[in-house]
């Protein structure tokens, strides 16, 4: 229960005695409260902007400065990402070359062992030197060149046929049976099969052609030892043997039997066929051994003498490029780290736009306070107002003259030192908190004529 002796007691009793209209009493209280708690928000507001600028100075700062060693970090990380790209795309480069340099080493991969080859460039040197003597025989004396330079020269020419020869059989036999041995094995086999029943028929030839020279040989040979046996029949005790005209006729016939026997062997078919022949399969043979034995000796030596040596430096190079990369590596992966933090602890800071949005919202409220605070005042001075003019008609019905301008004479002195004290109050910045005005006042007597 409000206790009898305050204010606004006092106030409503006497407003009460003097027959006063309540209400404008009652709006002036509203609206001094509502005066009241709206200065306190307002104070609550400014306090509220005022930490809201510090903090979004110190926001601002702080951002600054994340952002200034954020940015000191990210440099770095650029920097060192792009010297780690560098050396991942001289690692790239290098394993694209070793790797398409291993691809080469594996297609050259030769179908014949190195001592097959060998085998294969002997012979092929071999049928080259047999080719170089028989067209050495036949420049020599079947074309009459007598001078050995311009023989050999032209001997040498000959057996270059066989240099002649072998790219046209690597490059129609040898290298399609290579490339594609399904679709060209027929035309290889057949190419062999000819060229080994020519083989084989040079041999017969020649096997032939032997046995004829050595049948001509055993015939010479009798024939000379019966010579002899005529020149041993005359007596042997004499000092110098003379032959009788039978014997000598009989060696002639036997000398002219061996000249024959010379001479058919020259003129034998066989033997032009065994020259013709085995200066073909010479020539033919060599070209097939050369063509065989150089490519598998250049694969070997492009395997072990260019693409064993570059890779071997290839290797050193990457190993090189990787250990130079690891550090790299590693630090970018800590600058990284580093960075990720800072940004973290810049995202961890206020959002200054979200901040900014907060001062404009609190000053367009601190703004809206002001107009209602404007407005309560307004209304608690109206109030006031028209509180003391009830009261004062109250008062002049049942006063008398003299009364009468006695209250007005101390009115004015009351009007007068309440307009000194507005007057001070907001010369001294008062939040419009005022006091009751004495007006106010609940009277302690009242007039016995006004009750």
């Amino acid at each position: 229960m409000e206790p009898t002796n305050h204010p606004d007691f006092q106030h409503g009793y006497a407003s009460g005695l003097e027959g006063v209209e309540r209400t404008n009493y009652e709006g002036y209280l509203s609206s001094q409260v509502n005066t009241n708690w709206l200065t306190d928000r307002i104070n609550e507001k400014r306090n509220e902007l005022v930490n809201l600028d510090r903090h979004i100075a110190q926001t601002t700062e702080d951002n600054r400065a994340a952002y200034a060693e954020l940015q000191n970090h990210t440099v770095q990380v650029e920097r060192l990402s792009r010297q780690v790209r560098q050396h991942e795309s001289n690692r790239e480069a290098i394993e694209a070359e070793r790797d398409a340099l291993r691809e080469r080493r594996v297609k050259n991969t030769p179908d014949y062992s190195l001592l097959a080859g060998l085998l294969f460039l002997v012979a092929g040197i071999s049928f080259l030197a047999g080719d170089l003597i028989i067209s050495h025989e036949i420049v020599a004396y079947a074309l009459n060149i007598r001078n050995p330079n311009e023989a050999w020269a032209f001997a040498i020419g000959l057996a270059m046929v066989s240099i002649l020869l072998k790219p046209a059989y690597d490059r129609l036999i040898e290298k399609p049976y290579q490339e594609n041995p399904e679709q060209n094995q027929g035309k290889y086999e057949r190419f062999k099969i000819a060229l080994a029943l020519f083989a084989v028929l040079t041999l017969a030839v020649l096997g032939w052609f032997r046995y004829e020279a050595y049948r001509t040989d055993q015939l010479k040979s009798a024939i000379n030892k019966s010579i002899r046996q005529l020149q041993l029949s005359s007596d042997p005790t004499a000092a110098t043997q003379t032959l009788d005209a039978a014997t000598l006729a009989k060696i002639e016939k036997q000398l002219s039997e061996s000249s024959e026997l010379n001479l058919a062997l020259v003129n034998s078919p066989w033997a032009l066929l065994s020259f013709v022949l085995s200066g073909i399969l010479f020539a033919l043979a060599g070209a097939v051994c050369l063509g065989i034995a150089l490519p598998v000796l250049s694969a070997f030596w492009f395997r072990w003498l260019q693409a064993d040596i570059k890779l071997g430096k290839l290797r050193r190079r990457l190993k090189r490029v990787e250990k130079e990369l690891s550090p790299l590596e590693a630090q970018l992966a800590e600058q990284n780290s580093r960075q990720n933090v800072l940004q973290h602890n810049l995202d961890l800071l206020a959002d200054l736009n979200e901040l900014r949005d907060q001062r404009r919202t609190l000053t367009t409220e601190l703004s809206e306070l002001l107009a209602e605070l404007k407005l309560a005042q307004t209304d608690s001075r109206i109030s006031n107002f028209n509180d003391g003019y009830g009261q004062g008609e109250a008062v002049r019905t049942v006063l008398n003259d003299d009364e009468q301008r006695q209250l007005r004479k101390d009115r004015l002195v009351v009007h007068n030192r309440v307009n000194g004290n507005h007057q001070a109050e907001h010369a001294n910045g008062t939040n419009g908190k005022a006091s009751l005005p004495k007006s106010y006042q609940p009277a302690e007597t009242l007039p016995s004529e006004g009750l």
